[in-house]
């Protein structure tokens, strides 16, 4: 049988298990990527796990995500990096040189390779043809000590795109399609592959917003045929020869098959605060408008910034809009400014801001409270803005741009002006004096970690006890974001490296009194009931290790989002899903729930009993392979690896 490109890439890298739906396979991972916020935790946790040097064939630390120095924090946190790295064998790629995900295509990325990273969006890289995946920190750092990286078989849905899109629809028009049709779960456990003629009418950086954001669907991986438009991209950045050709074998079957016709596209935004609340523009058009912001990993292309430039050359922002710049990467600011798109941007108003995450996970550009703010960025849930009462929507930088000079939501195609059609540079080679290479391994022995305050080591956890009997603390909704388990923004995330201090603002949006009554059982644990998607959205791994090292022992939620299904029984927290919907009702706030023998359980089949006060049984479902019930049961990951050591 005809293989996809999915299938190809993944054969290329199993070293374990079977290549069916649902079931749990091993693969070789080439590449990782690690951002600054969750990159501390992964050295911390190579660090506990006693690795001299990381077995990865290429590794990469970006500091993108703390770049807003209000105090000693970040600037610490960056030196501590830079030590990690030069102990352990990864590459350093320093403040001020852009967002992980578009330099990683720049400067690193490679077709076939597998790429895996401590961010959620890693999945941008499958605009290259890698097999790029995101995963909680904890896995990264086991992948970059020699373990395979477990993950469950996903199906494969084919994306055929035909036609070619109109004037002033783009990229982001389609990604923001497939989520109105598809939602926020709608790929869980899915690579989406994107074949048909429609492809060769996308550059590399328009197949990167498609990759980055089918996460915001819930998807594993985004993958993209490696074509002459990948080696026009690698050409253009002196990397040409790391092209190779990559493409699903002809007459190859998805298991699930998807069709976009680009020119039926029209522009489209996400209404606030999900991605997936998607209508045309035209029908919010004339809202009222504070901040229109261009860029992130969500819309990072030179064409992203330049588009915005020509429609706003020789006019002026309205005067009740910020218009935020915020490039992605140093090479295209550097192209910007050659090319005098900068010079159009500064004259129109605009307010320029440094290559960086920035605005996009709340570090700067929050806006007003209540005000509506237009944004090129993947995500849009509520508060991760900066701003906790914000009215954030997504929308392309043709729409924004547009919206910012009228003053008002505005359908671009309203302009009366030719759709600008803007290409990047023929010449984008990438400096190598801006990245710090590996040292030689008896270099990297002699350095020192710069710990400090905010990096204190690992805390050990205890495995579960053998019968659970503990109180509901918290009981939330639906789609619970990674954003409202532990909050990012200028004031939180700085201290992600300090599991102690970012204790304490661990739901603090959903939940203010939780964290209290969670201190108040300490070790005599807890659960949090969910609704569907639970953990939805970034793989910040916090999001299960804080809680748990605040007494969380079970979660228990109509479904549970890929990677923080992954990462709870990583830190020793079990995740069960109800056998029955309806019985989310029966488990209120304060409600004590007991499982007797969970081990034994969890091993006799995909059924768990719980008994609840009173007596009644609840019938509880689980989906943990014996890997992971051996690591649930030593307590998690780090424990596990010891055991292994020394069995």
């Amino acid at each position: 049988m005809a293989d996809t490109l999915s299938h190809q890439l993944i054969a290329a890298h199993l070293v374990g298990g079977e290549m069916i739906p649902g079931s749990e396979i091993a693969l070789h991972m080439d590449q990782a990527l690690l951002q600054d916020i969750l990159g501390t935790l992964v050295m911390l946790e190579l660090d506990a796990m006693g690795i001299e040097r990381v077995h990865t064939r290429t590794s990469v630390q970006y500091i993108d995500h703390t770049l807003l120095q209000q105090d000693n924090i970040n600037a610490d946190a960056h030196l501590f990096l830079k030590s990690a790295c030069e102990r352990l064998g990864v590459w350093y790629s320093g403040p001020g040189n852009g967002i992980s995900h578009p330099v990683h295509m720049e400067r690193f990325g490679v077709p076939g390779q597998s790429l895996v990273g401590c961010d959620s969006h890693t999945t941008a890289a499958g605009a290259l043809g890698m097999l790029a995946i995101g995963a909680g920190g904890i896995e990264v750092a086991m992948a970059m000590a020699g373990e395979p990286l477990y993950l469950a078989m996903p199906e494969i849905m084919g994306v055929r795109l035909e036609g070619e899109l109109p004037d002033w629809v783009s990229a982001k028009d389609i990604v923001l399609e497939l989520l109105r049709r598809h939602g926020v779960a709608g790929a869980k456990n899915c690579i989406l592959e994107y074949h048909g003629p429609g492809l060769a009418t996308l550059d590399a950086m328009d197949r990167h917003v498609l990759a980055n954001m089918g996460t915001e669907m819930g998807a594993t991986s985004s993958v993209f045929p490696s074509d002459e438009v990948t080696r026009d991209f690698l050409r253009s950045r002196g990397r040409e020869a790391d092209w190779v050709a990559l493409a699903a074998e002809p007459g190859c079957r998805y298991d699930r098959d998807e069709v976009v016709d680009l020119s039926r596209l029209e522009p489209l935004i996400a209404l606030p605060s999900s991605p997936d609340r998607v209508v045309p523009v035209a029908e919010v058009a004339g809202e009222p408008l504070h901040q229109a912001y261009i860029g992130s990993s969500g819309n990072p292309g030179y064409r992203d910034i330049a588009v915005v430039a020509e429609i706003v050359a020789g006019r002026s922002v309205a005067g009740n809009v910020s218009l935020d710049i915020n490039p992605s990467t140093r090479r295209i600011l550097s192209a910007l400014i050659d090319e005098g798109h900068l010079g159009n941007l500064v004259a129109a108003g605009a307010r320029l801001h440094q290559p960086g995450c920035n605005g996009c996970i709340g570090m700067g550009q929050a806006p007003a409270a209540g005000r509506n703010s237009l944004r090129t960025v993947p995500r849009n849930f509520p508060g991760r803005s900066g701003t906790r009462e914000d009215s954030v929507f997504l929308c392309s930088p043709e729409t924004a741009a547009a919206s910012a000079l009228h003053g008002v939501i505005t359908d671009p195609r309203r302009l009366d002006m030719p759709y600008p059609r803007p290409r990047e540079p023929g010449d984008m080679r990438v400096n190598d004096d801006w990245f710090e290479p590996p040292l030689p391994p008896e270099q990297a022995r002699t350095v020192e970690l710069l710990a400090t305050d905010n990096t204190p080591p690992l805390p050990l956890i205890a495995p579960l006890p053998e019968t659970l009997e503990i109180p509901v603390l918290l009981t939330v909704g639906d789609n619970i974001s990674t954003d409202d388990i532990m909050p990012a923004g200028a004031r939180v995330l700085p201290l992600w490296s300090n599991v102690f201090a970012s204790a304490e603002h661990v739901f603090e949006a959903v939940d203010s009194g939780y964290v209290a009554r969670a201190r108040e059982r300490g070790e005599a644990g807890h659960a949090i009931v969910g609704g569907a998607n639970y953990g939805q959205g970034s793989s910040r791994e916090n999001a299960a290790l804080v809680p748990r090292l605040l007494g969380l022992q079970l979660v228990v939620a109509e479904s549970i989002a890929r990677i923080h299904w992954q990462n709870l029984p990583c830190f020793g927290v079990l995740p069960l899903t109800f056998a029955d919907p309806a019985d989310r009702a029966r488990l209120k706030q304060g409600q004590t729930l007991r499982i007797e023998a969970w081990r034994d359980q969890l091993a006799a089949g995909r059924e768990v009993v719980a008994t609840l006060e009173g007596g009644e049984t609840l019938t509880l479902t689980h989906e943990l392979s014996p890997r992971q019930r051996e690591i649930l049961s030593a307590g998690g990951v780090i424990n596990w690896l010891r055991q292994e050591e020394t069995s």
